[in-house]
């Protein structure tokens, strides 16, 4: 009975071997399947390239773009993705100088999209992610259309006219980085002058804004003055017609006064007794003695 068991055990020991074997070639091969697949998803283009093959054809071993589900022998092949999605990129401010020496601080936000169509040509150039590539070619893009389009402007009409200064540099950033494969969507920039510079723009504002409340006094001044003049002017042509009104009252009263309304006045205000003298044809009456 033990020498069976003892036969068993022998038997099975190259079993055991054979099924180790069997595992670890499984992991082996899981293993090496992970290390020569890859998934490029939507947001993003591949370009497989060979890593030692320099030919010009395959532009330095580049075998071109990819998406999905890619297999490639990893000893002597790579993938490598750029992401096509919007990229955004806020830069430490630097500074440039404009046309009369003044120097001036640039604080720039960009916000780009690689073009697939030109994504193996940026590879091939470059050989860089994007966060090199916009630490390294970019912001040298970036320095290069400030500091070209600086030296056109005087401080004061860098100032006065910052919105064409910002046409001009994101025109000129637009070229360079377009012709490369990046597609500029948005550009936006803080300037902030020298102290000397901005202490004049405040004081410049705030005499203006003087100027301008000074105005507006005197304004308000001469609407008052009108609004006084427009009351007494008013005041004296309602007293005018109040006076005009009355004398035509007067004069229409005057009128319709007849002799008769005269002598009913006399009467009514008669007493009775005759006038003690009278005159007439240059006799003079004692009317007393009429009465005896």
């Amino acid at each position: 009975m033990a020498k069976m068991n003892r036969t068993n055990f022998i038997i099975s020991v190259p079993q055991v071997k054979w099924a180790f074997i069997s595992v670890a070639a499984a992991l082996a091969f899981m293993i090496l399947l992970s290390k020569s697949c890859t998934v490029v998803d939507s947001g993003e283009i591949g370009i497989k390239f060979h890593k030692w093959d320099s030919s010009k054809e395959k532009y330095g071993g580049v075998e071109g773009t990819c998406k999905g589900w890619v297999f490639y022998n990893p000893i002597t092949t790579k993938v490598f993705t750029y992401p096509t999605y919007l990229q955004r990129k806020n830069y430490e401010p630097f500074n440039v100088n404009a046309k009369d020496a003044s120097t001036f601080q640039m604080d720039p936000t960009i916000a780009y999209r690689i073009d697939p169509a030109k994504a193996c040509d940026i590879f091939v150039k470059y050989r860089e992610g994007v966060h090199e590539l916009e630490n390294g070619y970019i912001r040298t893009c970036i320095y290069e259309a400030y500091r070209t389009c600086a030296n056109r402007y005087t401080s004061d009409s860098l100032m006065s006219s910052r919105a064409n200064f910002e046409s001009d540099v994101r025109r000129r950033l637009e070229s360079s980085l377009q012709k490369e494969g990046f597609i500029v969507e948005e550009f936006t920039s803080q300037i902030t002058p020298p102290q000397s510079l901005a202490q004049m723009i405040n004081e410049k504002n705030a005499a203006v804004q003087s100027a301008l409340k000074a105005k507006n006094k005197v304004a308000e001044a001469e609407a008052e003055a009108k609004i006084k003049i427009a009351e007494a002017k008013g005041a004296a042509e309602a007293m005018q017609i109040k006076a005009d009104a009355e004398a035509y009252y007067n004069s229409k009263i005057a009128a319709s006064l007849s002799q008769y309304i005269v002598q009913e006045d006399w009467i009514e205000k008669w007493d009775g007794h005759l006038p003690t003298v009278a005159s007439g044809s240059g006799m003079i009456l004692d009317l007393k003695d009429l009465k005896k």
